[in-house]
């Protein structure tokens, strides 16, 4: 093969390499943004003489060297930077170089650039996410020899703002292009208003249309009618109003949105008189409604609740001869059954029958639940038939509505059936399914089919524990049937059935009741099955105890929690601490105080204040513990046993006897304390202190070694 000649040099045209520059085309290397990258610190090469700058040289991919810091927040996306023009990217990378802050630096670096135009003051400014520096390069560019700022500037730096949250310097916007002699246009305002619109703040919009009117500036109908739309979005009605005087004082003719908008916000705002004068004030301005408007009201009053207003609006429907379609029906019928009138809503759908409009089943779930609600379950059962008939397959919902409505009169066996079918359909029951039959079960004293439902649901993979837990928190939730539950319960104990939790649940509904020799019957039995007792169980028995007059047994229980590493409710805190100082015991109620304080964290107000009063007692001044205890009792928080030990106790510890029957004495003639109690609280005071001071003997005596002689001092006594 002979050689081939070698390939001639390639020329520099734009296919095969960079073109020449000229002055009005530099050239700029592509690459990767350098702010998002990250760059090698220098290397201890001797520093060379900086050349001048040149833009046609200026490459942002390799730029010197610099250390590197933590980028601010402020950093462009690389997918954005990608796209800014070179001079923009170059003003971008002068900002990152120095930190996001203004200084001679960055002065230094923009005035490398022969001229800065207003578009790519845009450039920049849609950007950059820094309002004080977007704020004062806008200021710079505007102080060039020869330049002023054009609308898209303007715009850019109003954008700017907003975005960083400074909606309200964006609003001074127009007064800047005011006092630069470029006069706002209606372009500016709506930037404003859109901005203000999308966050729904109604009375910043209103705000910008009342500066619209002082720079003379009329709106178009388009604009007038965003105004009104998110004025009545944010429930400043009157507000929108108001612009609708001006929109006709401007004569301005009104189009269908305009009247919708009005009509809606009246609606909202019950105000139904003056939306039917809208109303007829639209039909004479050939804009009557059509379906979608009229559906638009119905939703509106729907949800308001107001049904007399739908239901004439219904009627001005049919007076304009507009066929209402599926979806006026549907949000009709939701309403009125939804509002207690069912019957209502039922002629409304066999209208729809009639005409032969497709019916949704969401209209025969409704009114399945209306019927079931107002004990008409013949005509909930009828709809079920009907709407099998009609080709539907009954969701979930109507299933459990019509098995709860049968189960409230006592037809358990038809509910059951229906139970049946939803199983034999592949729909999987849950609890709301069964919960009224065993419910029903229970009632009727039919435990051999409770027993059997519950095998049933094993089969069908329920968890039966969970199952059960909610079953009895439903049931003692009625006070009528918590005698009721406690006979299940007992069947259910020889069937596997009794745990803790549901062992828990029966001993606090007890134990609220007042019933506390039963709930600690529970107790003692979970003991004797040797049942794993968890924190909840001993929780309940420290109230349990407490209020039987054991508080001996309540700490030991109290212990217990201690040693499994948990800590009681906040229920058990507060009753072991009152039931101790009932006993007298304060040093150790003031320490549970501190305990549950520290391991609680929404502890109880009393506890809160018992640590202040004890704070203020330092002082020794009755007056500061009083207006402590006035502050506590402003705030809901009764005087109990344990902000009484808490005066006690600090009383005794920092302050002295009359100061605290000074509070004593006060909280009697206000008749917070019973006569009775001030003398039994006077008692506890005097015991106290006699302690304090005991123990302050003793530890003085151990401080100077004399113990050990007042021991052998004793013992000769006791000798002779």
């Amino acid at each position: 093969m002979p050689p081939q000649p070698p390939l001639p040099p390639l020329k520099p045209y734009f296919f095969y390499g960079h073109r020449k520059p000229s002055q009005n085309r530099p050239t700029v290397y592509g690459g990767l943004f350098s702010n998002l990258q990250s760059l090698k610190n220098p290397d201890p090469t001797p520093h060379l003489q900086s050349q001048p700058f040149d833009i046609q040289k200026w490459d942002p991919h390799y730029l010197p060297s610099q250390t590197r810091t933590r980028s601010p927040p402020s950093i462009t996306p690389l997918s954005i930077s990608q796209r800014l023009s070179p001079i923009a990217r170059f003003i971008i990378d002068s900002f990152r170089k120095n930190q996001y802050r203004w200084g001679p630096e960055v002065l230094t670096q923009l005035q490398k650039l022969r001229r800065v135009t207003p578009d790519l003051v845009a450039e920049v400014l849609k950007v950059e996410n820094n309002p004080v520096l977007a704020s004062k390069f806008f200021h710079w560019a505007g102080k060039q020899k020869g330049y002023r700022h054009t609308f898209s500037s303007y715009n850019a730096l109003a954008y700017c703002l907003h975005r960083n949250k400074l909606f309200r310097a964006a609003d001074q916007v127009p007064e800047l292009m005011e006092a630069q002699g470029k006069p706002p246009t209606e372009k500016q305002f709506e930037i404003l208003i859109r901005m203000h619109s999308d966050c729904n703040r109604g009375n910043r919009v209103y705000y910008v249309y009342q500066k619209m009117k002082k720079f003379g500036v009329v709106p178009r109908v388009f604009l007038y009618n965003k105004i009104m739309d998110v004025l009545v979005r944010t429930n400043c009605l009157d507000l929108a109003l108001s612009v609708y005087e001006d929109f006709k004082g401007h004569g301005l003719i009104e189009e269908s949105v305009t009247y919708m908008i009005l009509i809606k916000g009246l609606c909202k705002a019950g105000r139904v008189s003056e939306m039917f004068e809208i109303l007829e004030k639209m039909r004479g301005n050939l804009c009557k409604p059509d379906v979608f408007a009229y559906t638009a009201m119905l939703r509106v009053l729907v949800w308001e609740g107001n049904l007399d207003a739908c239901w004439r609006v219904w009627e001005e429907m049919r007076k304009d001869l507009v066929e209402p379609d599926v979806m006026a029906y549907v949000t009709l019928i939701m309403g009125f059954c939804k509002g207690g009138r069912v019957e209502r809503g039922y002629e409304l759908f066999r209208e729809m029958k009639e005409k032969g409009v497709l019916i949704d089943r969401a209209i025969y779930g409704v009114l399945v639940d209306g019927f079931v609600g107002e004990g008409k379950v013949g005509k909930a059962c009828d709809l079920l038939k009907d709407l099998v008939d009609s080709g539907y397959r009954a969701d979930l919902g109507i299933y459990n509505s019509i098995i709860g409505g049968l189960c409230s009169i006592k037809r358990v066996d038809k509910a059951y059936k229906l139970f049946e079918i939803t199983v034999q359909e592949g729909i999987e029951p849950d609890f709301s399914t069964v919960n009224p039959l065993l419910v029903c079960y229970a009632e009727m004293r039919r435990m051999d089919d409770f027993c059997k439902l519950l095998m049933q649901m094993e089969k069908l993979r329920f968890c039966v524990v969970d199952d059960l837990e909610k079953f009895f928190e439903l049931m003692v939730g009625k006070e009528e049937k918590i005698n009721v539950a406690l006979e299940v319960f007992e069947e259910l104990k020889g069937k596997g059935y009794g745990s803790v939790s549901i062992y828990n649940i029966l001993m606090g509904t007890l134990h609220k009741v007042g019933e506390v020799k039963k709930a600690l019957s529970l107790f003692d039995e979970m003991k004797d099955l040797n049942l794993e007792l968890n924190p909840s169980t001993y929780s309940i028995a420290i109230q349990c105890f407490v209020d039987s007059g054991d508080v001996q047994e309540a700490c030991t229980c109290h212990n217990k929690i201690v040693e499994m590493s948990h800590v009681p409710s906040v229920d058990a805190y507060s009753s072991l601490a009152r039931g101790l100082c009932k006993i007298g015991e304060i040093d150790v109620a003031m320490m549970l105080v501190h305990d549950c304080l520290g391991n609680v964290t929404t502890g109880p107000m009393e506890f809160k204040y018992t640590l202040t009063i004890i704070h203020m007692c330092r002082s020794r001044d009755a007056e500061k513990v009083i207006e402590v205890l006035n502050e506590m009792m402003e705030e809901g928080c009764a005087l109990d046993a344990v902000i009484c030990s808490a005066i006690i106790y600090g009383m005794c510890k920092y302050g002295t006897l009359e100061e605290a029957r000074k509070v004593f004495t006060h909280l009697s003639e206000r008749k917070l304390l019973t006569e009775a109690n001030t003398i039994v609280y006077d008692e506890i005071l005097i015991e106290h202190m006699k302690k304090k001071t005991a123990d302050l003997v003793l530890l003085g005596l151990k401080f100077f070694g004399l113990e050990s002689k007042l021991k052998a001092k004793g013992s000769r006594l006791l000798s002779s």
